[in-house]
């Protein structure tokens, strides 16, 4: 059975955030301030603001509708917010699309597993490289050896990926092939392979039986040397809980509270937000 994660010293920072303590002194990897966006005349996140420190894993949980999935979509560009500004690692990405967030380095995957089943599980990761792959039509076309050299370079870092995934022994199998818990794995070495500096993992548990959820907290360790800030939306406490260096909780759209594991579950407004206020 996997350790919990050793608790992390979260300390304030000059803002309505915290970050932890061996992060004071550096950068911070996003500053969002004041994010919000409406759809039809509901407001879906209203005033979201949040300060993450570079080598932190943040759990993002609330109830259903909460705006938790809204806010990855923000990041990540899928929807332009109407208000606020998002700094990645100092840059302002206002002006960017999707593609441009991906290439400045916030990967992510999705609740529903978008991978190329008709394709080997080693494909599916050289694909996640294409926004750092350097290749040119002609070279392409006519296998000149730059190029091959280049192809080449990438499946030897394909397989380290999937080496630390634990699927390497099935690199060349189709990705459609693999049990459900084997394609969450994939996904996430897909959005590795971009190289980010964030990690966005979206209900990476969901439909995952127990001893895959294990597999994919230990796992979800391992890989934070490759990309040490790591941001979860997640509904299984346990593993939030137990992977998180800090917790956020959003209900209707507004943050709730920012703060440790062990403070979110002792906090009468979180308890009453997931089960609702006693009478």
């Amino acid at each position: 059975m996997t350790e919990r994660r050793p608790e992390t010293k979260m300390v304030p920072v000059p803002s309505t955030s915290i970050i932890p303590e061996r992060d004071l002194g550096k950068s911070p990897i996003l500053e969002v301030s004041h994010l919000g966006i409406d759809f039809g005349g509901l407001t879906a996140v209203d005033d979201f603001s949040i300060i993450l420190g570079r080598t932190e894993i943040a759990g993002l949980i609330g109830p259903n509708g909460a705006g938790k999935t809204t806010i990855f979509n923000l990041l990540t560009k899928v929807y332009q917010p109407m208000r606020g500004t998002v700094l990645l690692d100092g840059r302002d990405t206002n002006d960017m699309n999707t593609a441009q967030v991906n290439r400045a380095g916030i990967a992510r995957t999705f609740q529903n597993i978008r991978l190329f089943n008709a394709m080997s599980v080693i494909d599916n990761i050289v694909v996640g490289m294409h926004a750092r792959l350097k290749a040119d039509l002609f070279g392409i076309m006519f296998k000149l050896p730059y190029n091959v050299r280049r192809e080449n370079e990438a499946y030897e870092k394909a397989k380290k990926y999937l080496e630390e995934l634990d699927l390497l022994d099935l690199a060349d199998e189709y990705a459609g092939n693999l049990s459900y818990g084997k394609q969450r794995m994939l996904e996430i070495g897909r959005a590795l392979a971009s190289e980010p500096i964030m990690l966005l993992l979206d209900e990476p548990a969901a439909g995952m039986n127990e001893g895959e959820k294990i597999d994919l907290m230990d796992h979800i360790k391992r890989i934070q040397h490759l990309c040490p800030s790591i941001v979860l939306i997640e509904h299984n406490m346990k593993l939030v809980m137990g992977i998180s260096d800090r917790v956020v909780v959003l209900n209707f759209g507004e943050k709730l509270a920012d703060c440790s594991p062990e403070e979110a579950q002792q906090d009468k407004r979180v308890i009453e937000a997931y089960l609702g206020r006693e009478e």
